[in-house]
């Protein structure tokens, strides 16, 4: 392996987080505040993406030290697994998005997020359209760079369509090594779901300090995780079905 400065891996994503965190700072703390005020009203927090994105949501969904009032929206055909070609016809569809949001609702105390590294496809850029128009924040975990550089097929980005941006900064691609022509090595889901917990770390802090408890899972793999969970269970379920 070369000793190159910057060439091992490692440093790479170690160098991408970095920068990462304190370019997203001010926006981390903007969004752990929208969170906050939701969990306050009682709202739900929903959290949506296409294709690999959907990583990032299942990070958000009934993870252990993660918020129960998560509620995950998705449709079957977004998913790769399901059909890797026809997942990413999916997300280039119109009215998907109208779809899904008709079944999972949507209220002004509520916060949606989409992820879409690109932001630049009819589905996450529809989500977001049409829960501001709905009245509800929108919180997108993109990359402004990728989009700059995408086609845009919804006429609009994702971002542009947000209340709040949090920037993975993937570059157009996705690819990160080797350094100077990178061809593997997606960066995407690393950067975003580091998002996601720079959020929960500052959301916690911010709990805290405002004196909220926050509805938290436990995991069911220690002792008392199962009946910790049972209480948020019960005031979550009728509102999350994917919770059943």
């Amino acid at each position: 392996m070369t000793t190159d400065p910057g060439s091992d891996y490692g440093d790479v994503v170690r160098n991408h987080l970095t920068r990462v965190e304190q370019q997203n700072a001010v926006a981390i703390d903007d969004v752990a505040e929208l969170v906050l005020a939701s969990v306050r009203a009682d709202g739900t927090v929903l959290t949506a993406g296409a294709g690999h994105s959907l990583a990032a949501v299942a990070e958000t969904f009934y993870r252990a030290g993660g918020l129960a009032c998560v509620r995950p929206i998705y449709h079957p055909e977004l998913l790769p697994m399901h059909g890797a070609v026809s997942s990413t016809a999916a997300e280039r569809r119109t009215g998907l998005a109208a779809e899904v949001l008709r079944e999972a609702g949507l209220a002004p105390h509520d916060v949606l997020f989409v992820f879409s590294t690109s932001g630049v496809n009819p589905y996450p850029v529809e989500l977001a359209a049409h829960a501001a128009d709905a009245g509800c924040p929108v919180v997108a975990v993109t990359s402004l760079a990728a989009s700059a550089a995408a086609p845009r097929r919804a006429g609009t980005t994702l971002a542009e369509n947000a209340t709040v941006v949090l920037d993975n900064l993937v570059p157009p691609g996705d690819a990160t090594y080797p350094a100077d022509a990178p061809v593997t090595a997606a960066v995407s889901t690393l950067a975003t779901t580091f998002l996601w917990n720079l959020l929960m770390v500052r959301l916690l802090d911010k709990a805290a300090e405002a004196g909220v408890a926050l509805p938290l899972w436990r995991s069911a793999n220690v002792e008392g995780g199962d009946v910790a969970n049972a209480a948020l269970l019960r005031k979550y379920q009728t509102r999350i079905p994917q919770l059943g």
